[in-house]
């Protein structure tokens, strides 16, 4: 196959292999982009991954961090507390830091 012919191809493969993926990634979270958002102005992503507490525990702690300071609607600590106790909740598959 001529060199031209097998890098289109190659190309081709791997345009395919970019769609696939990208169209395998969830779509964002608005309760994801609110923690991104508000939380991390303070916190890094450790003190999410340790907590694991349900619901009711990541909203308490919102609620805690709004005594310190933080302005949140309601709309904003229901996304929230919905986001953290699914995926960082008791039940939820610990994640490992990228390096």
């Amino acid at each position: 196959m001529p060199a031209i012919l097998r890098s289109a191809a190659l190309g081709f493969a791997g345009g395919l292999i970019f769609a696939t993926t990208a169209a395998a990634q969830p779509a964002p979270s608005p309760g994801r982009d609110a923690v991104m958002s508000k939380c991390f102005q303070c916190h890094t992503d450790a003190m999410f991954r340790d907590q694991r507490q349900d619901r009711r525990g990541w909203e308490a702690a919102i609620h805690r961090m709004i005594g310190r300071g933080g302005l949140w609607s309601s709309e904003e600590i229901k996304l929230m507390a919905d986001y953290l106790s699914s995926d960082f909740g008791p039940n939820s598959k610990p994640i490992t830091p990228s390096r």
